[in-house]
């Protein structure tokens, strides 16, 4: 992610009166992360011939919302790790109750960001509901929900984890698709990126599942406890090399649904291509 933007961030996440809470914010927002919502955000806005910096402020928010999650998620009473993108986590670098508080203020400071986009009226309240739908109840929280409750499933299916992940992972990686449809007023284009976030999201998480077996904490940047913490993951439903081919399937299911947006989507194209080469 370029220098300007992660200036940006420090910015929005310093700006307010000085705390250990907001200390604790700016520690867990800018300790590294592979900024892939910012960076399909822009791919989508470029793909309309629009500027990068017009999807600052709306990238910066949905960074902040995931962020949070990951802070939260890594709580002893979630998932108990110790260990985010290399570093300790921030309940471990401050406490508990700061890393609690800290996920709090970037959800809520999220809100404030995003009305800072230059865009209309109706934009922003549709920016606002877009933020609070596919992080809330009916999002991101559902399916961590559903992700804690499989952890006493003695029977898991693949079809249950597919709905943990539909609404855990795929959720924040549909928000930037949507987000860069309304600040590029294309609102006809909604419908085709939810499908395509919706695979997206899938294939990631399924990536990250097959990391987990093969990857080291070092290279990942977290804690590999999925199987400590009794997780469902596509390599223990499906093994490593049926994981492997299922996520070839899903980034052929996406290329062909490119074919069907208005935009030009040779940068998120590229995006795509990295996030299907990663290994971290």
């Amino acid at each position: 992610m370029n220098k300007e933007f992660e200036d940006y961030l420090l910015v929005r996440v310093q700006e307010n009166d000085d705390s250990r809470t907001k200390d604790a914010m700016a520690y867990s927002l800018m300790n590294g992360g592979k900024r892939v919502r910012p960076m399909l955000l822009f791919s989508v806005l470029e793909g309309y011939g629009m500027d990068a910096h017009v999807g600052y402020p709306c990238a910066c928010a949905i960074e902040m919302i995931h962020t949070y999650s990951l802070v939260h998620d890594d709580l002893p009473a979630m998932d108990n790790d110790d260990l985010r993108r290399g570093k300790p986590s921030c309940h471990k670098a401050y406490d508990e109750a700061t890393a609690i508080l800290a996920g709090d203020g970037l959800l809520t400071k999220a809100f404030e960001v995003v009305l800072d986009s230059e865009c209309s009226a109706k934009q922003k309240v549709a920016l606002v509901k877009a933020l609070s739908w596919y992080a809330g109840i009916d999002g991101m929280i559902y399916g961590q929900t559903l992700d804690l409750q499989a952890e006493n499933d003695t029977n898991p299916t693949f079809a249950l984890l597919q709905e943990i992940d539909h609404y855990k992972t795929s959720k924040l990686l549909t928000l930037p698709l949507v987000c860069g449809c309304i600040l590029a007023n294309k609102f006809d284009d909604i419908d085709h990126f939810r499908k395509i976030g919706l695979v997206l999201g899938l294939e990631f998480q399924m990536q990250d599942d097959i990391l987990d077996v093969v990857g080291s904490e070092e290279v990942v940047g977290k804690s590999l406890s999925d199987e400590d913490n009794h997780k469902v993951t596509a390599v223990s439903l499906l093994g490593l090399e049926g994981a492997k081919d299922m996520v070839k399937s899903y980034d052929e299911t996406i290329r062909k649904s490119l074919d069907k947006v208005s935009c030009d989507v040779t940068s998120l194209t590229k995006v795509l291509d990295t996030l299907l080469k990663r290994t971290y």
